[in-house]
This record gives structure tokens, C-alpha cells and sequence, in this order.
């Protein structure tokens, strides 16, 4: 995603791999809609409806019966074209990656391992090996460690990474199965000894399952689905018909983050600054958002028309959010997966009645969605989130995702889809109520007309008559206000980002 974002932005980079090739297994596999909107805007997202799968709800079972369920494409309509969960395995993602990647004329150096890195004030040297044994030094400016939970960039910087395996053993499992399971949605099972997730795949009573190894099996080798199928029928139900299983694996998961996503020359990102437990399927997708986030940074100071101080931002944008992930997500797990008398009541019968209810409750409704899609992620605490004179709380805040609009951007002209006009390759001043005009190398001007439509539209967003909107490259707003001053513009541009155009 780095490189895909960078080589969009005219930047070259370089990506090394230890490995031979891309990974064959796959245990991520939930894309949120977040994810689906820069994959829109990388030019990729038909791509990956042909690959994946539609997730439009969520549902809960315990103790064998339906509880509740989650309106996913319901709720989200308003917010996003994509209101759903995607399945879409992590390998298939590579693939779409890569595929766009070569288009862009570059491609992953395999084989090739990092073994030592210096850094110097205006760059960093990397010593890489080779598949013969032998090793080379690259210069270059910027190095960013998307290596993984084993991250050498991490370790090499002698950044900490402070957390714990989980002490349960997970299990995937690709299945063609029949059963209670609400086609073309998740199901999550609640029992006694856990939860087990079934997720939608692409083709006919496809199901990719996701659980809990038994503890009797634990510590045992060569674990089969055969050997974990008495339980998952215990859960699922007396109903559940399986064809085949096509893939079994068993892999631990850590809850860890780094001390530090930023060490000079050195960036952070992904499992190397981040792991979670799989509850909510948001790991996958806080990596492709660190990178997102980092690149339009990272280009605009290579290009010269930002300073290097902008990269401070990346680390404090991202790391509260990949902290606060840690903490929800590891709660959630530990009430999904302890074996206290009293967490097994509550997991079967407790949380079952409570999620009926709560998910009935529109406000619930949508809280959930933001936070599970991932488009209710703000960085209204960062230091590049500016309001300008007296703002109302209900409008849209600095920092936050700029909403999903239907506009007529031209006085006379038809409705267009704000999130195909305003590409992500630059900032984008949105102006209400007011006329502005001129131009600027780093942002384009929007003068949105006075029409009906329009009026109609930002009052269903909350948004202000009179009001104007710097938006970043990535979408989330950097300057909001009433009026728009030329002044307060170029001090934003100069205070935050060094611009002295």
C-alpha cells in the first residue's frame, strides 16, 4: 500500500522481502469500508469485488440460537458506497496490490533481507542480503518498517514492543458447510468455551471459520479439522452439514505496540508497530491506513513542498489510534474467550440479550458501524486539526473524515459523487455560501454553488450554510470555519505544513 501511494505521488521506493514470495495463507480477511474507499481511489476496488465477498450484516447466536443481528448495509448507506464487510483474504489483497504496483512500474525485490541500518541527519544507509549470501548498501532518505511482528527496521532501531502472546491457540479453517449460518453475512457463535466465526467466501456455501482451539488439544501436534469439528458442531448446532475442508491451520496471536512509530529516518508501520487480536477484523486494515496516512506526508516533503516536521505528524495521528484499538479489541477478547464461571454466563447469556437490544437501537446502530468500518477514525487531538473562529459541535469537526457527499460542484451541472471528484492526490478547499476563487500549488478550489440540492445534502451532513473545508489528501479535514480568510489559509499552510507559497 506504501509503495502503491508513493509511486502514485511520483516518489520512488524500493521493497525488500526475506521471503520467496507472497504468503500462501491467509488469516486476515475482513476489508473494511474505509479500506474499500482508498482502494476506490487507488483505482483498484473493482478488482477486489471480483475476488471477494459481500458481508451486508453481522449476526450473533449463543447457545445454539439466533440473538441478534447487525444491519450492516442498512445502516451504512448514508455514510459510505461501501456499507458492508468485505471478505477478502489477506493473500488476494497482496495480489491486488502487486498487480497495481507492477502497473505503476514497480515491484517487490524478493529474496533480499535487511541486516543493519544507519542513520545519518540527511539519510539512512541499508545493508541488505541477498539470496547468495551476498550483501550491498543502499542510501537512501526515508525507511519504512512494514516487515511484521518480527520487524527487523523495529529491532535494528531498538524500539520496544511491549505486550504478550494470548494464551489461546487459534484455528482457520476453509470450509464448503451448510447449517443455521445466515447466508451472505457473518455469523459469530457464543459458547461457554469461546466464540466461533463463520465468514462468508466467494462461491456456493463457501465459509471461511474462524475459533477457539479446544484446550484438550492445545498442546497437541498435527491438530486436523477433524480433531476441532466436534466442537464446531457444538456450537454451530446439530444442522451443520460440512462437504469438504479445503485448508486447516493453527497460529497464536499477540496483543503488542511499539514504544515509538517514528526514530529518525525510520518509520513504523502495520504488525510492525501494531497486533491485535482478530475480534472486530481491524488489524489488516489500521496497516493499510498507517500507510496511507504516512504517503501523502512523505511525498509532500521528498517534493520539497512541506518540511520534514510534517513526518512528526504520522506518529501522532496513528499511534493513538492503534492504542486505543489495542485496548477495545483486547477487552473485547478477553470477555469472548475467558473461562470464568461468571465471563461464561455473561458471554451465553448476558452479552446475547444485550446485543439483542442495543442493536435494535438506531444510535447503536450507527456508533457501531463508524467504529467497525473504520470511517468514524478521527485525528480531531492531532496537530495538523484546525477550527477557525466559533464552530458548532454538530457540524463536522477538524480531523474527522470529511462525509460522503452528492453534489453539483457547478453552478447548472449535474450531481457528482465526492469521492470520485476529489481525488486523493492533493488537499481540496470546499467553499459554501461564499465565493472564493484563486489558485494554489498545493490544494484545489471548490466554490460549491448555492442550489437546492446542495442545501438539502449539507443539511443531511450537518454542515453549515456558510462554511469552508481544507481537506487533506487523505480525506480528513485539516481546516474548517465560518468565513474563509486568505490569512488564516496561508498561516494553516505555513504553521503545519512549512508551505510558504
Amino acid at each position: 500500500m506504501l509503495a502503491n501511494q508513493l509511486a502514485r505521488r511520483g516518489v520512488r521506493a524500493m521493497i525488500i522481502d526475506r521471503h520467496a514470495g507472497p504468503a500462501r495463507e491467509t488469516r486476515a480477511l475482513g476489508v473494511q469500508a474505509r479500506t474499500m474507499e482508498i482502494y476506490a481511489q487507488l483505482g483498484v476496488v473493482e478488482r477486489a469485488l471480483e475476488l471477494g465477498k459481500k458481508g451486508t450484516g453481522a449476526n450473533v447466536w449463543a447457545n445454539g440460537r439466533w440473538a441478534a443481528r447487525l444491519p450492516l448495509g442498512e445502516i451504512g448507506r448514508a455514510v459510505t458506497p461501501y456499507s458492508y464487510l468485505f471478505i477478502l483474504g489477506q493473500d488476494d489483497n497482496e495480489l491486488i496490490l502487486g498487480e497495481r504496483l507492477r502497473a505503476l512500474g514497480s515491484d517487490v525485490q524478493w529474496n533480499s533481507e535487511l541486516t543493519a541500518l544507519a542513520q545519518h541527519s540527511d539519510h539512512a544507509i541499508a545493508t541488505l542480503k541477498h539470496p547468495d549470501g551476498s550483501t550491498r548498501e543502499l542510501k537512501c532518505e526515508w525507511v519504512a518498517g512494514c516487515d511484521g511482528a518480527r520487524s527487523a527496521v523495529r529491532e535494528l532501531n531498538g524500539i520496544g514492543f511491549p505486550g504478550a502472546p494470548y494464551e489461546h491457540v487459534f484455528y482457520v479453517a476453509d470450509v464448503e458447510a451448510t447449517g443455521t449460518m445466515v447466508a451472505e453475512e457473518v455469523n459469530a457463535y457464543l459458547v461457554k468455551e469461546g466464540f466461533l466465526l463463520f465468514f462468508p467466501m466467494r462461491g456456493t456455501d463457501h465459509w471461511r471459520i474462524v475459533g477457539i482451539l479446544p484446550a484438550a488439544l492445545a498442546g497437541r501436534e498435527g491438530v486436523s479439522f477433524e480433531d476441532v469439528l466436534p466442537a464446531v458442531r457444538g456450537a454451530a448446532g446439530p444442522a451443520l452439514q460440512f462437504k469438504k475442508s479445503s485448508w486447516f491451520s493453527t497460529y497464536r496471536i499477540h496483543h503488542r505496540a511499539a514504544a515509538r512509530f517514528r526514530q529518525g529516518r525510520c518509520f513504523l508501520l502495520g504488525d510492525a508497530a501494531h497486533i491485535h487480536s482478530p475480534v472486530g477484523a481491524q488489524g489488516m486494515n489500521t496497516g493499510l491506513q498507517d500507510a496511507y496516512n504516512l504517503a501523502w506526508k512523505l511525498a509532500l516533503v521528498l517534493h520539497g513542498k512541506a518540511e520534514a516536521r510534517l513526518l512528526d505528524s504520522y506518529e501522532a495521528e496513528r499511534m493513538p489510534i492503534a492504542r486505543r484499538l489495542l485496548e477495545t479489541t483486547d477487552r473485547g477478547f478477553q470477555l469472548a474467550v475467558s473461562d470464568r464461571p461468571l465471563a461464561r454466563m455473561v458471554r451465553t447469556h448476558v452479552a446475547a440479550r444485550v446485543a439483542a437490544f442495543a442493536l435494535g437501537l438506531e444510535s447503536v446502530q450507527r456508533f457501531a458501524f463508524r467504529t467497525i468500518s473504520q470511517t468514524g477514525i478521527n485525528y480531531r487531538e492531532g496537530p495538523l486539526a484546525q477550527t477557525a473562529g466559533s464552530w458548532p459541535s454538530y457540524a463536522p469537526q477538524a480531523g474527522e473524515r470529511f462525509p460522503w457527499l452528492q453534489l453539483k460542484f457547478e453552478a447548472g451541472g449535474g450531481v457528482e459523487d465526492s469521492f470520485k471528484k476529489l481525488d486523493d492526490l492533493h488537499f481540496h478547499l470546499l467553499v459554501f455560501g461564499q465565493h472564493a476563487a484563486g489558485k494554489h500549488d498545493l490544494f484545489q478550489l471548490h466554490s460549491i454553488p448555492d442550489d437546492p440540492h446542495n442545501a438539502e445534502e449539507l443539511d443531511r451532513a450537518d454542515i453549515p450554510a456558510t462554511s469552508y473545508f481544507l481537506l487533506r489528501p487523505d480525506g480528513h479535514i485539516a481546516l474548517c470555519g465560518a468565513r474563509l480568510e486568505a490569512s488564516v489559509l496561508q498561516r494553516y499552510l505555513r504553521d503545519k505544513l512549512g508551505s510558504s507559497a
